[in-house]
């Protein structure tokens, strides 16, 4: 396979961290490539409309966004290709990344490959994510003000999400397929001390009801084995994430999730290869905190090559 002319850095992936980044990297004169295996944007263009950005007080599409990200790291000579990152490993000085359509050479890499919420797998959900299904109650909560709205998941974030709802929702439904939830015990009190939520024991979703946006969901109790019908406005799924490091795993420490387990120059365990985003450790799920790690990485990749 064809391995391509050496470039200072190499980012890995085209969301806002990996553009953040690209930005600076640029700004630089560092030769900078991105490699996205898709469109850039990432989970952002899983949502309607992007408001909780900084700059857009307004609000904007979020495929206007990432193409202002976009000319904006052209505009500082970063090079975007499409191909999907397979493996990484070291030779010498350098980084080689092995792509689908070529092998790629860096001297310093930066890892924002992101990550995936992970789905139901049901009927509809595709069809009807960002009209009325959500993965992130932060992102799009405020677009549910005085309607009603419903939760899946157990855990810590499925609490805190169902719980930041109530500040929009006049009422929230929890659905958990278990018969007690996963969570941390406050978060748990508060969901019983909140008026506004309902609880759904030994419930599933199976299928979501409407056509050009959710109108109910069809419920089974996994128990009794009976079905009902919920009428709602909006479904935030929160069964978890899965970081796109699996291509790294073996070569840098990650975390219990998966992550890339980074220290606050957003460095990995290995000289020279660095993670920002939702892929790196210790980074909550914002456009804002992606953009930040970025930056960081970014800075911190200038004073790495810097030193050599």
């Amino acid at each position: 396979m064809a391995v391509t002319d050496l470039r200072d850095v190499i980012i890995i992936g085209a969301g806002p961290a990996g553009m953040a980044a690209a930005v600076y990297t640029g700004r630089s004169r560092l030769s900078t490539l991105v490699l996205e295996k898709s469109i850039p944007g990432g989970q952002i263009l899983m949502t309607e409309w992007v408001e909780n950005c900084p700059g857009f007080p307004d609000g904007i599409a979020p495929f206007d966004l990432m193409e202002k990200f976009q000319r904006h790291a052209l505009k500082f000579g970063a090079e975007i290709l499409t191909d999907e990152a397979l493996s990484l490993h070291r030779e010498g000085e350098t980084w080689i990344i092995s792509g689908k359509k070529a092998d790629y050479r860096g001297r310093a890499v930066i890892i924002a490959s992101g990550s995936s919420y992970r789905k139901l797998h049901i009927s509809n959900e595709a069809d009807l994510t960002g009209r009325g299904v959500s993965y992130c109650a932060v992102c799009d909560g405020a677009f549910f003000r005085d309607l009603e709205a419903a939760v899946v998941g157990g855990g810590d974030n499925a609490l805190t999400e169902a719980l930041y709802l109530t500040k929009f929702c006049r009422k929230v439904h929890l659905i958990h397929r278990r018969d007690k939830f996963r969570a941390v015990k406050i978060l748990q009190e508060r969901i019983r001390a909140n008026e506004k939520i309902v609880v759904h024991w030994d419930t599933v979703v199976e299928s979501l009801l409407g056509t050009e946006r959710l109108e109910a969901l069809r419920l089974r109790n996994v128990r009794e084995g009976e079905t009902s019908e919920l009428r709602v406005d909006g479904l935030f799924i929160s069964i978890g994430m899965d970081p796109h490091a699996e291509f790294v795993r073996g070569l840098v420490d990650l975390n219990e999730w998966g992550q890339v387990k980074v220290n606050q120059a957003m460095s990995s365990s290995q000289p020279g290869l660095f993670a920002a985003g939702d892929v790196a450790d210790g980074c909550p799920h914002q456009i804002a905190t992606a953009v930040g790690t970025g930056v960081t990485a970014a800075l911190a990749v200038e004073e790495y090559l810097s030193g050599k």
